[in-house]
């Protein structure tokens, strides 16, 4: 049983480190051959990264962090109470220098996609 638990949160982490990627890359208008050459690696291993339908070598991770210009807690961020508390902070220097009818337009941005994440996540 506990075997089963494990692998469980296994799998959980490589499709989630593989929606991150996706994510970023799709975001950055790459396609998963684009990604594949700048990283120097197959699309079939980009498609199975991104598919969690495998896991990833610590070298292939970096070439695909370093193709896709981010860093590797862009893409491997944990959700602890220590990462998620830092965003406050980093939202708030975002916001400096914006009037607050520009504020209050980013809030409703941040509240629908907010909400269409959570409509996502009720999907699956």
């Amino acid at each position: 049983m506990e075997v089963c638990i494990i692998k469980d949160q296994y799998l959980a982490f490589y499709q989630t480190i593989g929606e991150r990627i996706r994510e970023i890359r799709t975001s950055k208008g790459i396609s998963q051959a684009e990604l594949a050459e700048k990283a120097n690696l197959s699309l079939p291993v980009i498609s199975s990264i991104e598919n969690a339908h495998s896991q990833t070598w610590l070298i292939t991770f970096a070439k695909i962090a370093e193709a896709l210009q981010v860093s590797a807690d862009d893409i491997l961020r944990l959700n602890t109470p220590a990462s998620v508390d830092s965003y406050p902070e980093e939202l708030s220097e975002l916001l400096k220098g914006c009037t607050p009818t520009e504020c209050e337009s980013i809030i409703k941005i941040v509240k629908q996609v907010k909400s269409t994440f959570e409509s996502q996540k009720n999907e699956y």
